[in-house]
């Protein structure tokens, strides 16, 4: 048994079973908007810099997307909770394609940087939205499987991506890479709007009016932006301990205690207080965040170490990375067959400690060793985490009914973004940290990128130290989510019954 049930109703998504798998290849065809996203733009950025200029601040590219993608998850949330998941998806899309389609005619890399932003802004209700209606569409027992082709794109845009930015950027013109997002973009908001029926009122309920929180909105939206803005750039633009990291700091807790004020006298709050005093939504918000430290290591790191260490070209660094998103759809898929027999929760406790001993196991890698080695440890990590994250997501969401599951949804992801950016700041210190102490102070991994390709044997040497560090840092991350699904999470999560779709047996 996965898990009792009671005897509350989850509200299905009135898409008929044949409209589903044309909805299916529209959010997929979305997803893949948001996951080429940031490995094409990453290949070509030579060209870029090269056409508009602008060196030293071309990491903005990221981090304003990145930002505005975590600030507008909760919004968007509440909002698909509020109006219906269509509408939030479609005025994503055409904020994300008005967002490339302004990059394409970007004249310096400051208004770059701008539109760049306006595509995470859309894309903030793209990640959040897509997740939620695969959730509505499917029951229980069949959500791996949508969820296993969400992934696949992930893994595909992965292999995929640098290839594609390479031959865009070498033979052709570095702004093709946004204006192919519009009719890809196109297409799919055709098949949303012709194939995705929301689901009419449940009869006997009286509609109310509807109140959005805009002041609470705008808290969150302030507050993450502060937060996010002295992780990404602190200890890049400017030492920690400086004025812009500290104001920065005390900036976002200011407005974290406001917010918190406005969430408290908000009839209709962005970040309801039942997330975090419901167990299971903050056992799974807190486990999914620490997944988000655990990610930094091979998404950030294995690449550099890939190239000083290994000496391969960036093209075969990110195959190297490449195997873990080969292997974790797959076990995606699988979990299904592992949680209907012993729960979400064991499954999840099984996916992070098989992780845990992986990331044990990067320090022990010989010098220099060969690609495939690190290649293996990431399909296992890989797999290994398939059995983590998918589970929860799927248990989460199945705990919550219709109408508070975007919200749901958008915290989990919310908690795994900022994950994120609070493990690229610390990891960033430990490794910056173990090479200042190896080659003299100063070094970091910003000051030696130019000479990572024509490495000597003490620098690679202390490259590969100090990855070994990052890499024992997330399996700290790793011991956490642990200790979270042991301590927090229920034995069982309380899954609400489902009604069954026109159709299905």
């Amino acid at each position: 048994m996965v898990s009792r049930t009671t005897t509350r109703q989850v509200t299905p998504s009135a898409t008929t079973p044949r409209g589903r798998g044309p909805v299916v290849a529209a959010l997929m065809l979305v997803m893949g908007l948001t996951a080429l996203d940031g490995t094409v733009v990453s290949t070509a950025v030579p060209q870029i810099v090269g056409d508009l200029g602008g060196l030293s601040v071309f990491s903005w590219l990221f981090s304003g997307y990145l930002l505005a993608v975590t600030v507008t998850l909760p919004v968007y949330g509440k909002l698909c909770d509020t109006f219906g998941r269509k509408p939030v998806l479609v005025a994503g899309t055409v904020i994300f394609l008005v967002g490339s389609l302004l990059c394409a005619s970007a004249w310096n890399m400051g208004s770059l940087i701008a539109f760049r932003v306006v595509q995470g802004l859309g894309g903030g209700a793209l990640q959040g939205t897509i997740q939620t209606i695969a959730a509505d569409l499917y029951p229980l027992k069949e959500r791996p499987k949508i969820q296993a082709k969400l992934s696949s794109v992930w893994a595909t845009a992965s292999v995929a991506g640098p290839a594609a930015g390479g031959l865009l950027a070498g033979y052709g013109d570095w702004r093709w890479i946004f204006l192919l997002n519009l009719p890809v973009g196109l297409l799919a908001l055709w098949l949303i709007g012709r194939y995705l029926v929301e689901p009419e009122r449940a009869p006997g309920r009286t509609p109310r009016k509807v109140s959005v929180d805009w002041a609470g909105a705008l808290a969150v939206f302030a507050t993450g932006t502060l937060l996010l803005t002295a992780l990404v750039q602190g200890g890049v633009a400017w030492p920690w301990l400086s004025a812009p990291s500290l104001g920065l700091f005390a900036g976002a807790l200011v407005l974290a205690a406001v917010t918190v004020l406005v969430e408290r006298r908000a009839a209709e709050p962005i970040i309801p207080g039942w997330i975090w005093r419901r167990r299971t939504i903050a056992a799974v918000n807190l486990a999914l965040g620490a997944l988000g430290l655990v990610m930094v290591a091979p998404t950030v790191f294995l690449p550099t170490y890939a190239q000083a260490v290994l000496g391969l070209g960036s093209m075969a660094a990110g195959f190297v990375l490449s195997a873990m998103t080969l292997s974790w759809p797959v076990t995606a898929a699988l979990s299904n067959r592992v949680y209907n027999r012993i729960g979400f929760r064991r499954t999840a406790i099984i996916g992070i400690t098989l992780a845990l001993l992986v990331l044990l196991a990067f320090p022990f890698l010989p010098f220099p060793g060969e690609p495939w080695q690190p290649a293996l440890l990431m399909l296992l990590l890989g797999g290994a985490l398939g059995f983590f994250q998918l589970p929860l997501i799927v248990g989460v969401q199945s705990t919550v009914p219709y109408e508070e599951r975007g919200t749901t949804t958008a915290s989990v992801l919310f908690c795994r973004q900022v994950g994120q950016s609070v493990g690229a700041a610390l990891f960033g210190a430990i490794a910056n940290g173990v090479l200042a102490a190896r080659l003299g102070s100063g070094q970091n991994l910003d000051s030696l990128a130019p000479r990572l390709a024509a490495a000597d044997d003490t620098l690679r040497r202390a490259i590969d130290a100090a990855v070994d560090y990052v890499y024992l840092g997330a399996a700290g991350a790793a011991a956490l989510a642990l200790l979270v699904l042991l301590v927090l999470a229920p034995r069982r999560f309380p899954i609400l019954g489902e009604e069954e779709r026109p159709g299905e047996a």
